[in-house]
């Protein structure tokens, strides 16, 4: 029985090949594009090479002091005297690192002007991520101990300043006038990855300005790494019982009362100050959330209408067929298993076809270098789902209209 309705289905597709290619072309477009923006939300927000631990991981890209008598206010990163003193200090976290805001700087290489990006770090960064090592290894503490110019690069910038396939560790790279000897290659990261990515990466002594000012500003952004993901609000209580404790200081006529300050998970810190921003512990991600699923639904439910009125259509102008079929002794459910098997064979084509487009899409933007070492994939659990969800919203639009006709009186029907 199956084996006859696939073969009517695959007859009708090929018959009324306008409704079969209307019916593919709207399923197919919002499964790409839902799963085209999954892949870009996963790339910025999942914990991906080299933050395999952002799990169970705090930042904090912000510090905040006001002024209330003035209404005055200072915002920006921490101060690596922050840092040390308020956040490396907490008992709960397994490890605190840091590293600076990327900046720019020009240099000369292999015949050629490099516009390259670099970090100053602690030694703790490199133990909280998981850099894949090339060549050499990563900055220790003996390199601050000893006062050590030293860097480590990406292996594009290796390529680029000593040319392709060049071994750079022990041989010296040139970066705002310091001559630095290269300890170690690493495998870059997207530039989407802020606070871990860069082409070059330095040991914070190196910084020409005073790096261990007493200001709580700064251009440094700490890391904070939880013994497992339950110890994460243990982390933030911890820290947010320090605050209040800080003594602010007074720079000039500004004279600080409130500071705000907070560890917040990779998505919050990112998304503090944007639409979904709220007051942390996970607000601006169950924000977004929400909103991404409304936007889903309502995505969705666009070609679901358009299938809707698709298979209004489709069943009114086969009730000739219909009358034919229950005269020659169909019955009303043989005719709905019918019009369901082939609402059903339609959206599954338009899943596979969505996947082929999405997987040739992301595959071109990988490699086409829009964003070096981008890493955009398919997530399957979103692929199931959506192919689900249209699935249903496929029965909703052809199961109801083919059940009506098939109570078509066979008079009426042939009329029709």
């Amino acid at each position: 029985m199956f084996k006859n309705y696939l073969k009517i289905t695959l007859a009708v597709m090929r018959r009324r090949k306008f409704f079969t290619f209307i019916s593919l072309f709207g399923i197919s477009i919002t499964l790409t594009i839902l799963i085209v923006l999954t892949a870009f939300y996963e790339h910025m927000f999942a914990g991906k090479y080299p933050e395999v631990y952002r799990d169970r991981s705090l930042f904090s890209t912000m510090i905040e002091e006001t002024d209330t008598s003035t209404g005055g206010m200072r915002r920006g990163p921490m101060s690596i005297y922050f840092i040390k003193k308020y956040i490396s200090t907490l008992k709960t976290p397994e490890k605190v690192g840091f590293s600076s805001s990327p900046n720019t700087v020009n240099t000369y290489g292999n015949g050629k002007k490099l516009k390259l990006y670099y970090k100053y770090t602690d030694a703790n960064f490199w133990e909280i991520l998981s850099f894949e090592f090339l060549e050499g290894k990563p900055i220790t503490q003996q390199h601050f101990d000893n006062n050590e110019a030293v860097a480590v690069i990406n292996d594009e910038t290796r390529d680029d300043y000593f040319g392709k396939g060049v071994s750079a560790t022990g041989k010296t790279i040139e970066i705002n006038g310091q001559n630095l000897r290269v300890i170690g290659v690493v495998r870059g990261s997207p530039i989407t990855r802020m606070m871990v990515s860069a082409d070059v990466y330095m040991p914070y002594h190196l910084q020409k300005v005073d790096p261990l000012t007493t200001s709580f500003n700064g251009a440094y952004q700490p890391i904070i790494l939880a013994k497992n993901e339950r110890d994460l609000p243990l982390v933030q209580a911890e820290f947010n019982e320090v605050v209040p404790r800080i003594p602010l200081q007074q720079d000039g006529d500004f004279k600080p009362h409130v500071l705000n300050a907070k560890l917040e998970l990779y998505f919050e810190s990112f998304m503090m100050s944007g639409p979904f921003g709220g007051s942390g512990n996970g607000e601006a991600q169950r924000r977004f959330y929400i909103f991404a699923t409304l936007f889903a639904l309502f995505f969705m439910s666009l070609p679901a209408i358009n299938l809707v009125n698709i298979n209004v259509s489709r069943i009114l102008e086969r009730s000739s067929e219909i009358g034919i079929r229950k005269a020659f002794g169909a019955s009303s459910k043989t005719l709905v298993y019918q019009f369901v098997l082939e609402n059903i064979l339609l959206t599954l084509m338009g899943g596979a076809l969505a996947l082929i487009i999405a997987a040739v899409f992301l595959w071109w933007f990988n490699a086409s270098h829009f964003i070096d070492y981008a890493d955009l994939a398919i997530n399957w659990t979103v692929v199931i789902v959506t192919i689900a969800l249209s699935l249903v919203f496929g029965l909703m639009s052809g199961v109801f209209p083919a059940w009506r006709m098939s109570k078509l009186p066979i008079v009426e029907a042939l009329r029709a």
